[in-house]
């Protein structure tokens, strides 16, 4: 499955290749570097996707899904939670006692978020939105990534319009950073 289509089915992509991720992950020595370059890519892929929902998704969501406001402020909850989690991430090495296990809590929520945003969300996108909406929603997701930070950021605004200021400035410096470090190759 390639990026391209309607914003489910970008997202739906997205969704499988951080599932792999995790896979490969967990196929990964004990304590090897390939598990923080592993961990270092599910990061990558992780951050660009939420921080592309939060600016485009969500504000749809909020505007034209009844509920569409508890809704959102529940996906921007999952999403804060999970950026916590890889911020703490960060900072860890493969051999550290507590990183196997914090990277198995990371998989448990991104897990569940994907499952609750694939059979509810993106059900109601479906039948709600129209093609052209679900089509050009996916074209803005596309370009977000290709700006959006690599990197946790808890402290940035998750929502319009300050995410859309702020997240390609920060998201320049990540990969600034990211070429120079080579991380997330």
């Amino acid at each position: 499955m390639g990026h391209g289509g309607d914003v489910v089915d970008e997202l739906t992509t997205d969704h499988r290749e951080v599932e792999e991720f995790f896979e490969r992950f967990h196929q990964a020595p004990h304590g090897s570097h390939d598990r923080k370059r592993l961990l270092d890519q599910v990061t990558v892929e992780l951050v660009r996707h939420s921080v592309a929902e939060e600016q485009h998704l969500y504000p749809a969501v909020r505007e034209h899904l009844p509920l569409g406001g508890k809704t959102a402020d529940k996906e921007l909850a999952e999403h804060a939670q999970v950026e916590q989690m890889l911020k703490d991430l960060e900072g860890m090495e493969p051999a550290d006692p507590a990183f196997d296990s914090s990277v198995r809590a990371l998989q448990r929520e991104v897990t569940a978020h994907i499952h609750d945003e694939e059979s509810t969300l993106f059900v109601l996108l479906r039948r709600t939105f129209s093609e052209d909406m679900l089509g050009e929603l996916g074209e803005k997701v596309r370009t977000a990534k290709k700006v959006a930070p690599t990197r946790p950021h808890p402290s940035t605004p998750s929502t319009p319009p300050a995410n859309k200021l702020i997240d390609p400035g920060v998201g320049l410096v990540d990969r600034a950073r990211d070429l120079l470090t080579g991380r997330g190759r």
